[in-house]
């Protein structure tokens, strides 16, 4: 298998992003959340590394990704920066941070930017959350939109099932992905939705549509900890696991354990 080395180390930024769309180079995307996983995405060559909200599942253990404070997305935004040379960072902004106010959305997005030094900003939603994109891009601050399954709202849909998949949701989720660019987001992750749909959006906007379980698209994202296998609940069509870091981790920890016991460690060239 051939290692993908960057062409070169400059920093990744939304208009790269931009330009890798159009010259047919796909993105690579992954979550992180803590200073050491970030340098080990980012010397691997990531394109993109995502503060996701995620956090509150794999780093918190929520049901969902609801529960997780503004004050915690700073505080693992602010870890992955201090490893990150070469990819975009993007910090999800958390739920309630941004629906329905749109004055606290851009002073919620400017604390963001201003804590962590991340380059960008991710939230969900279309039409419904116009009016915080627009206040938020006004200050200057980038923004990559998010459709589909959209997490944050799992309350309302009560499923985790594909979305977009009738005639009329699908209609809208293609009007609302023309809004975000039209209204200056610099990338689009497209979650759960059928690949043909994803296709038509991909084809009809100029910015970036990154995947989740959507199909083929201009570049894909997965959580660090579902494409390493350390999480073994999650197991959904669209995940593939690129190593099993559940069983290297349960072997090393157990054969650490029965070095203890034994007495087998540490041995003499292990003290003072």
């Amino acid at each position: 298998m051939s290692v993908h080395t960057p062409e070169d180390g400059r920093k990744v930024t939304t208009f790269r992003l931009i330009e890798m769309k159009q010259r047919g180079e796909k993105i690579s995307m992954l979550t992180a959340y803590d200073y050491t996983m970030a340098g080990i995405i980012d010397c691997a060559g990531i394109d993109v590394i995502l503060v996701g909200d995620s956090a509150s599942n794999v780093i918190a253990g929520n049901v969902t990704s609801l529960p997780i404070t503004l004050d915690q997305m700073i505080y693992h935004g602010k870890s992955v920066m201090k490893a990150v040379k070469r990819a975009l960072v993007v910090v999800d902004m958390p739920f309630g941070t941004y629906q329905g106010n749109s004055k606290e959305a851009v002073a919620s997005a400017i604390r963001i930017m201003k804590e962590t030094h991340a380059d960008c900003i991710k939230l969900e939603g279309g039409a419904e959350v116009l009016e915080s994109v627009k206040r938020i891009l006004s200050a200057g601050i980038p923004i990559i939109g998010h459709l589909g399954l959209t997490p944050q709202s799992i309350n309302k849909f009560g499923t985790y099932a594909v979305r977009a998949k009738e005639e009329e949701e699908a209609k809208k989720l293609l009007e609302d992905a023309h809004l975000l660019e039209e209204a200056g987001c610099s990338a689009l992750v497209l979650e759960k939705i059928p690949a043909k749909l994803t296709a038509q959006v991909s084809a009809e906007l100029r910015i970036p549509i990154i995947g989740i379980g959507a199909g083929a698209a201009d570049g894909q994202v997965l959580v660090l900890h579902d494409m390493l296998g350390m999480n073994q609940d999650f197991s959904p069509r669209f995940l593939r696991r690129y190593a099993d870091l559940n069983a290297v981790m349960t072997s090393a920890v157990q054969n650490y354990i029965e070095d203890v016991k034994n007495s087998y460690f540490p041995n003499e060239n292990e003290q003072y």
